[in-house]
């Protein structure tokens, strides 16, 4: 195709998708209407089969295919090229409480001030819905896709994506594929966008200790019964010092550095610091982080090791004097390349058990690999480009991001590369109340996926 047929090509998908954009909202909103609460198992199986009937409307051939968990749906339609772009994407979401911290409910969406609000609306149904509309424009002007495209949307990336791998592995000849659109993307606080070439691993565990039947008057035991909250707390000081070194032996043996390629890509980026400071109001970072490079650099190339809840005894309105029976907390530890999560895992077993906290069991709760594409491979490359016309300039390729994803089973069991392109934005509130996607972004998004699917069957 001529630049000037693209040009034409182009100019009909645009105004197809600005006149079509209050449809595409008002679909996404049924969508976000639904619930699909992985971690509650709540509304699952109607979530599946409404994202089912939206790609058969489409024209895909669609199998939704049970697993252990919840189903998983294959999607695909031929295109005029044989290169085949896969599109991964989940339809489950995060749990919607504090109800009450909530400007509207959850699920029932709500447009306000350009933003559409709802659980799910930007992680992920609206990457979802932004590509179907993508499609849909191209469609219209084309009356064919310009390349091969498949879907893969799975229903527990919210709960760590536990058996997706596996499901790879058995489906690996359907899902061949040449390239790999990920699930999610962002533009920065000055709305540049951002792709991002790797993601963090996770070993998510809840640790739990018992140190009696029932939990007992605090006058009663304080002085001669051991305190499950105290073992507990005891226990969890020795996972990291003060300074914020994570002591577990062995932990750091597999941490790969960045490359100096790795420092110039983020050198390039524009500073964080202060919207940092102003957007989330920490006064300080950590070990005397100031900001520029070396901030960026730790912000997503050095591991965590992250208490996300405890609980123990009573935590209601005022006083009950109790002495605990049972202690738990959830522990997050963001994992680097090139480390393991079963390593981890052996690690903080032997770890606790020569501190003394044998007694302290763990439930794994999720557990990914970190993985991450060449930032310089060409399909990056490639999705940064088709951004250009957009968004008015290329997306900036970084190596790494702060957050986890199954990445790494597309990378090494189907063999693409993976690069992330979305709608995101640094107040979307994903996992939070009041998630939204601004209106804006959600149009954009569709518009560069439009031109990626063109390019890509053009170009590979």
């Amino acid at each position: 195709m001529s630049a000037r047929a693209r040009t034409a090509d182009f100019a009909a998908v645009d105004r197809f998708l600005d006149r079509r954009l209050e449809a595409s909202l008002a679909e996404l909103s049924r969508l976000v209407a639904q619930p699909s609460v992985a971690a509650q198992g709540r509304g699952m199986e109607a979530c599946a089969a409404q994202v089912a009937e939206m790609l058969r409307a489409r024209g895909f051939a669609v199998e939704t295919i049970p697993t252990p968990g919840h189903p998983v749906l294959l999607a695909e339609r031929a295109g005029e090229s044989e290169r085949t772009l896969l599109i991964y994407n989940h339809y489950d979401v995060q749990p919607a409480e504090p109800l009450e911290l909530w400007t509207s409910p959850p699920f029932e969406p709500a447009l306000r001030d350009g933003r559409l609000y709802g659980r799910g609306v930007s992680d992920d149904k609206g990457h979802l819905m932004a590509r179907l509309f993508a499609i849909d424009a191209l469609l219209d002007a084309r009356s064919a896709l310009p390349c091969r495209v498949k879907f893969v949307i799975e229903g527990e990336e919210e709960i760590g994506s536990v058996h997706l791998p596996e499901f790879l592995v058995r489906h690996r000849e359907r899902l061949a594929a040449d390239a790999c659109l990920w699930e999610f993307g962002y533009v920065d606080h000055r709305d540049m966008p951002l792709l991002h070439a790797g993601l963090r691993g996770i070993f998510y565990v809840e640790l739990t200790v018992e140190t009696a039947k029932r939990d007992a008057h605090s006058g009663l035991g304080g002085s001669i019964f051991p305190n499950a909250a105290w073992r507990l707390a005891w226990a969890l000081s020795t996972l990291k010092g003060r300074d914020e070194r994570i002591l577990i032996p062995g932990f750091y043996d597999a941490v790969q550095p960045p490359s100096a390629r790795d420092r110039e890509r983020i050198a390039a980026l524009a500073e964080v610091a202060d919207e940092y400071r102003a957007r989330y109001g920490v006064t300080s970072f950590l070990r005397g982080l100031t900001g520029g490079v070396e901030l960026r650099i730790a912000e997503v190339f050095e591991p965590t090791c992250t208490i996300c809840g405890l609980t123990a005894g009573y935590q209601g309105q005022g006083s009950k004097t109790v002495l605990p029976a049972r202690a738990s907390a959830k522990v997050d530890f963001r994992l680097v390349p090139d480390q393991n999560p079963e390593a981890v895992a052996r690690q903080l077993r032997a770890h606790l058990d020569a501190q003394g906290f044998d007694d302290v069991r763990f439930e794994v709760l999720g557990k990914e690999p970190p993985g991450r594409t060449d930032p310089d491979h060409p399909f990056l490359e490639l999705v940064s480009e088709t951004a250009a016309p957009v968004y008015g300039m290329p997306m900036a390729i970084l190596p790494m991001t702060g957050g986890s994803g199954p990445n790494h089973a597309f990378l090494h069991t189907l063999g693409v590369p993976v690069a992330t392109a979305g709608l995101g934005y640094p107040d979307s509130r994903v996992h939070a109340p009041d998630e939204n996607l601004r209106v804006d972004l959600y149009l954009k998004h569709a518009k560069h996926v439009a031109r990626l699917l063109v390019a890509f069957g053009e170009r590979g």
